[in-house]
C-alpha cells in the first residue's frame, strides 16, 4: 500500500501515551505498508515528532479548541505539501471536529473511516449505561454532575465510596472519600469543562478489546487483552493477548447496536462474579495497538485495506499469552529540529 498516511496523537508520554506512535508503527513494519506516515501533534514537545524510523514528516495542529478554521488552514498548508491521501485520528478530543469536517477531507480527497455523528453520540460516556442495556451487558451506574457539592451528599443517595470520578474525554480518578472527589472533580472540570460524571467502583480485572468496524455491524481482527501492570493514570503500562468468547460476544452485540464505523477500543471489568462490566468504549486504537502486530492482527493495515475497499485476508486466529511490556527511552533531538517545529509547525523527517 504506497500512500501517504497522516497519524494524529504523537504525544507518547510514557504515564499516558497516545497511540499515534504505535498506529505508525503498525504501518511502518508491515511489509504489505510501502508508503509514507505523517506525524500530527498538538505540541511540539510531542515525542512522536521527531521519531523518523516511523514519521516521514511531521507538523503541528492547532488545539481543537481553536475552532474549526484554525484547523481547516493548517490542514490545507499540509496537503499542499505532504499530498495526505488517508487520516487516521487517533485522540478522543479530536474526533467530533474531525466527524464534523469530513466535507473537508472529501473535498480534499483524504479518505478515512470514522463514525457518524450519531454514533459518536451513542458512545459518549454519559450514554453507556443505556448502550449497554440495549446490547444486553452489564454497565455500572453513571451520573453526570455540575456540583462538587454532591460527593458531601452522594452516600444520602445510594452512593458509597470508593467510586470514579471522569471527564467526558480524559481523566478517571477512583476516590475514597468526599474531599479526594471533590479535588478531582475541580482538576477534571479545570481541564474539560462540566459535566464531570460519577461512575460505580467495579472491583475485578481489567481486560480490552480493540478491532475495525465496518459500519455495518461487523468488526474485523478483533484483539483482546489483559491488563496486568498499569500506571498511576490507569493506563497499560504492560498486558498480555487472551482470547474470550465472552467478551468478544457482548463487544459484537455493542458495535451491532449501532454500527460503529472505524477503530474501537472496549474496557470492561470482569467482575468477582465473572460478568464483564462496561467501563468505556474509545473511538479509536489504544496505545497498546502495536500488539495487534505481536499476534499478526496488524489492525491498522486492516483499517487501511478497508478505507481502500480491499479484502481483508484470511486472518490467523488471535494468539493468546503474547505480552507487550511498554518502556520509556530519551530521544536526542537536535535543537533545530525542535526550532523547525516551533518557527515553521513542522518538518520532512526523511
Amino acid at each position: 500500500m504506497d500512500v501517504t498516511v497522516a497519524i494524529t496523537g504523537m504525544n507518547a508520554r510514557p504515564d499516558n501515551p497516545g497511540p499515534g506512535v504505535a498506529v505508525a508503527r503498525c504501518l511502518k513494519d508491515s511489509d504489505k505498508f510501502t508508503g509514507r506516515i505523517v506525524g500530527l501533534g498538538y505540541d511540539a514537545l510531542d515525542p512522536g515528532l521527531y521519531l523518523n524510523e516511523y514519521c516521514d514528516a511531521a507538523y503541528l495542529l492547532p488545539y481543537p479548541s481553536a475552532g474549526d478554521e484554525a484547523f481547516i488552514t493548517s490542514l490545507r498548508e499540509i496537503h499542499e505539501q505532504e499530498h495526505i491521501d488517508v487520516i487516521i485520528p487517533c485522540l478522543d478530543a479530536e474526533l467530533p471536529g474531525m466527524v464534523r469536517l469530513t466535507p473537508l477531507f472529501d473535498e480534499l480527497g483524504i479518505k478515512y473511516l470514522l463514525p457518524t455523528p450519531e454514533q459518536l453520540r451513542l458512545r459518549n460516556k454519559d450514554r453507556l449505561v443505556e448502550l449497554a442495556e440495549h446490547a444486553g451487558i452489564h454497565c455500572p451506574e453513571i451520573k453526570a454532575t455540575t456540583d462538587a457539592g454532591f460527593f458531601y451528599r452522594c452516600q444520602h443517595e445510594g452512593w458509597k465510596y470508593p467510586l470514579v470520578v471522569k471527564g467526558l474525554f480524559y481523566g478517571a480518578h477512583i476516590v475514597d472519600n468526599a474531599d479526594q472527589a471533590a479535588e478531582a472533580f475541580r482538576d477534571i472540570a479545570a481541564q474539560w469543562g462540566y459535566p464531570v460524571l460519577v461512575q460505580r467502583l467495579v472491583e475485578g480485572e481489567e481486560y480490552n478489546l480493540t478491532a475495525v468496524c465496518d459500519g455495518k455491524g461487523e468488526m474485523l481482527g478483533e484483539v483482546m487483552m489483559k491488563k496486568m501492570a498499569v500506571t498511576d493514570k490507569g493506563k497499560a503500562w504492560s498486558g498480555v493477548s487472551i482470547f474470550d468468547q465472552k467478551l468478544r460476544d457482548a463487544s459484537a452485540a455493542l458495535i451491532k447496536s449501532i454500527n460503529w464505523r472505524g477503530p474501537l477500543e472496549v474496557e470492561v471489568m470482569r467482575d468477582t462474579h465473572g460478568d464483564y462490566q462496561l467501563i468505556e468504549i474509545n473511538p479509536r486504537f489504544p496505545a497498546w495497538i502495536y500488539l495487534s502486530e505481536g499476534v499478526d492482527r496488524n489492525l491498522p493495515l486492516i483499517l487501511l485495506q478497508t478505507i481502500f475497499g480491499k479484502q481483508v485476508e484470511d486472518l490467523p486466529d488471535p494468539r493468546p499469552g503474547v505480552l507487550f511490556i511498554r518502556y520509556a527511552a530519551e530521544r536526542i533531538v537536535p535543537q533545530s529540529e525542535f526550532e523547525a517545529v516551533i518557527m515553521h509547525g513542522g518538518q520532512r523527517l526523511t
